[in-house]
């Protein structure tokens, strides 16, 4: 039996704001960023590249687009600037994906 569109709810908001997220975050590098600030919160820009061995500008790179898209926050100390995550529900992603069963 097919349903018929009327009987068919979709959240479309919920879906498009899913969407952005996931374009937001969608390199590898940015999920380690990520998982990275799960663990630890409030890192410096070369904390972070130390921890990913990755070099500064692509990190910084990462770290502004998340930043852009409200993903992450930042905060000021003197010459240093640490970032964290602003949108913490975001791990649940990180969660979902280790739990992933689907020929990763």
């Amino acid at each position: 039996m097919v349903a018929e569109a009327n009987d068919i709810k979709i959240n479309k908001e919920k879906y498009e704001k899913a969407a952005y997220i996931l374009k937001a975050v969608a390199h590898p590098t940015r999920l380690a960023i990520i998982q990275l600030l799960d663990i630890q919160d409030n890192l410096t820009v070369n904390e972070i590249c130390e921890t990913l061995e990755c070099e500064q500008s692509l990190i910084s790179h990462h770290l502004i687009n998340m930043k852009l898209r409200g993903i992450l926050k930042s905060q000021k100390d003197g010459l240093n600037v640490y970032y964290s995550l602003k949108q913490r529900e975001i791990t649940k992603l990180l969660s979902c994906i280790e739990n992933c069963e689907c020929n990763m």
